[in-house]
Parts: structure tokens; C-alpha cells; sequence
């Protein structure tokens, strides 16, 4: 089954601040990498947007988002 949500790092607006790597418990992100690296999309819980609430630049978009109204996911984000 393909996953159908994950978060898309906009690598020329992402200033590298971690706070997406430090704020994700699902193993989404590579945790050695100083940059968000998406290793694994499965992980993400589907409609969380909780790296994307706390990117100061703005750099989170999400695979799958058809632009309804953003929720936070019940993984307590």
C-alpha cells in the first residue's frame, strides 16, 4: 500500500533549525541528519501536521494535502 500523507521539505526555504527532526516521535525524519531528511513516510500519521505548525520558514508542505482545513492528529502534536 502506498502511503498517501508525509511531510515534503522545500530544501531552498528550509534554514536547517531541527525543530521538525526534534518535534516528530514517528520516526519520519533521519535523527543523525542536520537537515530533514524524510526516511520514512510510513511513520507519519495520516493529516498530522505537527513539523509543519512548528517551521519557522514556512519549508513543510504535505504529499497528499488537497488544501482542506489542517488538524493536528490525535499522536497528541
Amino acid at each position: 500500500m502506498t502511503k498517501s500523507w508525509y511531510p515534503v521539505i522545500n530544501n531552498d526555504n528550509c534554514i536547517e533549525c531541527g525543530a521538525c527532526i526534534n518535534k516528530c516521535t514517528h520516526g519520519v525524519y533521519d535523527k543523525d541528519s542536520e537537515k530533514p531528511i524524510v526516511i520514512y513516510p510510513e511513520g507519519c500519521i495520516d493529516r498530522c501536521t505537527g513539523c509543519q505548525a512548528l517551521c519557522p520558514a514556512e519549508a513543510i508542505s504535505y504529499f497528499g494535502d488537497t488544501g482542506g482545513t489542517k488538524t493536528t492528529c490525535s499522536c497528541g502534536c
